[in-house]
């Protein structure tokens, strides 16, 4: 069993259906990048597997347990609460838009969610979120508030600030689209790094070179469906699809 699987997952908003069964399974240590034209469902696939939509068929489980299942009358039910709890602890998400608070410091905005959400220890987690501002290159900007930031640095603060919930895996959606390509090359050193240091992660992006470089596997979506999935090898440099190899010849 892989650390993240989904099976046969459905979505639909209204007569859409924007997510056509859709399977996937996520190893522990294995970068998977998602690529695909606008529209093609990749990040509701990610809002649905990081249970911020709600899906309408298949099942969806984390580390073994089951997050949401579909049962015999076709009704996907979610797990209890207490189960919903630890499955969540298993995942981060980066979000495109950083999504920091703005009335909050760094720190603050780091350290919140692991001692109230997960009660642990303060000064525990105050030590682990500076270790990760010394990692991001920001240790002088804890006390500064978002908008005193560059979006390469607020999308930094985002990373640390889900590295330091201590997930097994981390999802990023489009973790470059707000950024200028010299913020971008920041934010890719640092998945590359974290890629390095075996970190489990399912990234959306459109950077075509760098999910060559560092994903053990790539999937390629087109019209809410898996077309293509194989190593970066075999998907980005032979390409057996031709709606993957149109997509690419495009990003060239």
């Amino acid at each position: 069993m892989g650390l993240l699987e989904i099976k046969h997952l459905r979505k639909n908003f209204g007569s859409l259906e924007v997510l056509k069964d859709i399977s996937m399974s996520v190893e522990e240590g294995e970068v998977v990048s998602i690529l695909g034209p606008s529209g093609s469902g990749k990040s509701t696939l990610l809002r649905c597997a990081t249970l911020l939509e709600t899906m309408d068929g298949g099942k969806l489980s984390y580390c073994d347990k089951t997050a949401a299942c579909e049962n015999d009358a076709g009704q996907v039910l979610y797990a209890k609460r207490k189960s919903m709890k630890e499955i969540k602890d298993c995942f981060g998400l980066v979000f495109q838009n950083f999504n920091l608070f703005p009335h909050y410091t760094v720190l603050k905005n780091i350290v919140d969610a692991p001692i109230h959400t997960q009660k642990r220890e303060k000064e525990e987690v105050i030590r682990q979120a500076r270790q990760l501002l010394k990692k991001m290159g920001l240790e002088d900007k804890e006390n500064a508030y978002p908008q005193q930031l560059s979006g390469g640095q607020q999308q930094r603060i985002a990373i640390a600030r889900a590295l330091c919930m201590n997930p097994k895996i981390l999802f990023f959606d489009e973790p470059t689209s707000a950024l200028d390509p010299e913020l971008t090359g920041e934010i890719l050193r640092v998945l590359r790094s974290l890629a390095d240091e075996k970190m489990t992660m399912v990234i959306v992006t459109h950077e075509i070179e760098f999910a060559k470089n560092v994903s053990k596997r790539i999937i390629f979506m087109d019209g809410g469906k898996i077309v293509e999935e194989g190593s970066p090898e075999q998907v980005i440099d032979n390409p057996s699809n031709q709606r993957t190899r149109e997509f690419l010849q495009k990003m060239k």
